[in-house]
């Protein structure tokens, strides 16, 4: 098993229609956890990974749940701590009538929203070989956002790489500020396509990585959905170069990114090349999006040993 990843955010519990139908017609819904920061740590855990989750929930049901699944996927829940004074955050997805997928979030005065400075200190305490932190988190409000940053910089002064996924979302002011104050310590960049615009200007794949690079950034991938993604050429980071995606049905693309960013971190942990990386990260991908929840479609275990000899 290769080193620790410790990621720092909110997972939440998740509601959707079980029948498959838009909100307002629903008769029953399924329940979940998910959350960008766990759906990454689920899919490094299931890559081989060591995988610990620093957040905070509240003393409540929704709060053991999330404890519960993240122990359920492998990834280590001590580092979570738990708020009596607020409560766990909770998320709906609605399936609208075109198939399209629309989240909305009910995290206002969450636990986690109340993250800060100590809980970043509590997550470099646990002696991480890589921390992964997102834009996400950041715009949850001041505290989250210091915690990003404390987190993000003391890894960087100890030469522990940072992991840096945008996750910019409409509606969550601030995160792309966040993230540009970031990259001059980020190792691995992954950002989708519809990112690179808001923080660089462009979404042109070689003028990405050329000025994400002159910002300091070690590693980028640009995800761009079903038409793959760039990676770098080599661990000298030449690149970009494009990965087609798999082609499955997709059932919720949901998750996707958060699996390929997940598989990708903890094969480059292993030693595998950007190219190898970003290839396992394409069928994580790949079996998120062909089924409904966040994390339900990551490979077998048995599935992983050969995936990774294939990707090394």
């Amino acid at each position: 098993m290769s080193g620790l990843i410790v990621g720092l955010g909110e997972a939440m519990v998740l509601f959707q229609p079980a029948d498959l139908l838009p909100l307002e017609e629903c008769r029953t819904a399924s329940v979940h956890v998910a959350g960008a920061e766990l759906n990454l740590l689920a899919a490094a855990r299931r890559a081989g990974a060591r995988a610990a989750f620093c957040s905070r929930v509240g003393d409540d049901p929704f709060g053991r749940r999330v404890v519960a699944a993240a122990d359920g996927l492998g990834v280590d829940a001590g580092l979570v701590g738990v708020d009596g004074a607020r409560p766990t955050g909770v998320f709906v997805k609605d399936v609208r009538p075109d198939g399209a997928r629309r989240v909305h979030y009910y995290r206002a005065g969450s636990a986690a929203s109340a993250l800060d400075e100590a809980d970043a200190d509590r997550a470099l305490a646990a002696g991480p070989d890589l921390v992964a932190v997102s834009g996400l988190t950041a715009a949850l409000g001041a505290g989250p956002r210091r915690a990003v940053l404390r987190l993000a910089r003391e890894a960087h002064a100890r030469g522990v790489p940072v992991a840096v996924d945008p996750n910019l979302r409409p509606g969550l002011t601030g995160a792309a500020e966040t993230v540009r104050q970031l990259l001059p310590l980020t190792a691995y960049l992954l950002l989708g396509m519809d990112e690179a615009g808001p923080l660089f200007g462009t979404d042109d794949p070689a003028t990405v990585f050329a000025r994400a690079k002159a910002l300091g950034v070690g590693e980028v991938v640009l995800k761009a959905g079903a038409d793959g993604c760039w990676h770098e050429a080599g661990a000298a980071g030449d690149g970009p170069v494009h990965l087609p995606s798999v082609a499955v049905r997709v059932v919720d693309p949901v998750g996707a990114g958060d699996a390929f960013a997940g598989a990708y971190l903890a094969a480059r942990l292993r030693g595998i090349g950007p190219g190898g990386a970003a290839w396992l990260g394409t069928r994580f991908a790949a079996g998120v999006v062909a089924t409904a929840g966040d994390t339900d479609g990551l490979p077998s275990a048995a599935e992983v040993v050969a995936l990774l000899e294939e990707a090394g």
